[in-house]
């Protein structure tokens, strides 16, 4: 039976702007896909982002090209030779996971001999602007468990502390996302110990990698645009102590699997984080978030609004999508998921 394919450009309102070093979002813009297949109907949902040279209009037109492949059956390790790891790949390996399931009549999670998703601490995140107001974003937020304070380079150590006075008991990831060099990197040392920074999220730019090379950090770094996918491990050994797993940089839940057991295997630190998308786009995360050390999934709680029975939380406990949402199959007469029981 041929499945049909079909693709979409959605936007969602954000409540609040989001702003990091490289500029600010007022929504978040995404592409929804649906494979269907008889009575059944794989979602997913993917971001593209301009950092890594992609647009709505370059993903749909990827997607667009795997088209009949798709509907000729293509599997998920046929979709990798097909398409790049990125936001269209990602759109559809997870679609597809989600078909498999329905069609299977069971879940993800049981196919992959996990335990069904699980409530995850996130972290809650203080986009860059001022340090008062940062200081006052995060007072809002105080009682999580996990802050990431985004910073640039114009006054870092001034960002993280207003940040730390106004949440002393939180750990605190700080992301300059690749606006820092390696003197600022290491200036920041002391400020990094003193204001107890649990991590340091991808300081330079991915092209200046090596100046990372054999520096003895006060923090643990974190490697973001640097790691999209397994074969990139290789080359940031020496340079960095954690790896962010992204699905929409590694292409989707298959290959962002496999990162997450060759980054362990590597010695690396785990941290799985989301662009800033609907309860849609993170709901396979969940299923690589298990067990990780730093879990950054708060993208969906910056919406207005967001999918009514997408994930809820609570000062920083995420909890994952309603019973039949993504990665599930359903009962042909009552319409509920017939998956483990969570």
């Amino acid at each position: 039976m041929l499945r049909e394919l079909s693709a979409r450009h959605r936007g969602w309102a954000l409540a609040a702007p989001f702003r990091i070093s490289r500029g600010v979002k007022y929504s978040a813009e995404v592409v929804e896909i649906e494979i269907g297949e008889g009575d059944c109907r794989g979602r997913a949902e993917s971001v593209p982002y301009a950092r890594y040279g992609e647009t709505i209009e370059s993903v749909l037109d990827q997607i667009e090209s795997a088209r009949q492949a798709i509907a000729d059956g293509a599997s998920r390790a046929q979709l990798a030779e097909l398409l790049p790891a990125g936001a269209a790949r990602n759109a559809l390996d997870c679609a597809l996971w989600d078909l498999e399931a329905q069609r299977a009549g069971t879940s993800v999670w049981s196919t992959l001999r996990l335990a069904p998703p699980q409530v995850l601490t996130t972290a809650l995140t203080v986009s860059l602007d001022t340090p008062e107001r940062m200081g006052e974003a995060a007072a809002r937020i105080a009682s999580a468990r996990l802050v990431k304070v985004k910073v640039d380079a114009s006054a870092p150590a001034a960002q993280i502390e207003a940040v730390r006075r106004a949440a002393p008991d939180a750990r605190l990831i700080v992301d300059p996302n690749e606006s820092w060099n390696i003197a600022l990197l290491r200036d920041m040392q002391p400020s990094l110990a003193a204001l107890r920074v649990a991590l340091v999220e991808q300081p330079l730019p991915a092209a200046d990698d090596d100046a990372l090379e054999g520096f003895a950090s006060a923090v643990p770094i974190c490697a973001d645009e640097s790691c999209h996918v397994a074969a990139d491990l290789p080359r940031l050994q020496g340079r960095y102590q954690a790896v962010n797993i992204k699905l929409d940089k590694t292409g989707g839940l298959t290959e962002a699997l496999a990162l997450r057991t060759a980054a362990r295997a590597g010695g690396f630190r785990i941290m799985v984080g989301c662009m800033i998308c609907s309860s849609l786009g993170i709901a396979p995360a969940f299923l690589v978030a298990r067990g990780a050390e730093f879990v950054d999934l708060d993208g969906p709680l910056w919406l207005q609004a967001d999918h009514a029975d997408g994930v809820r939380s609570r000062n920083g406990a995420l909890h994952p999508p309603a019973p039949g949402f993504w990665g599930e199959g359903r009962d042909a007469n009552t319409g509920n998921a017939v998956a483990s029981a969570r």
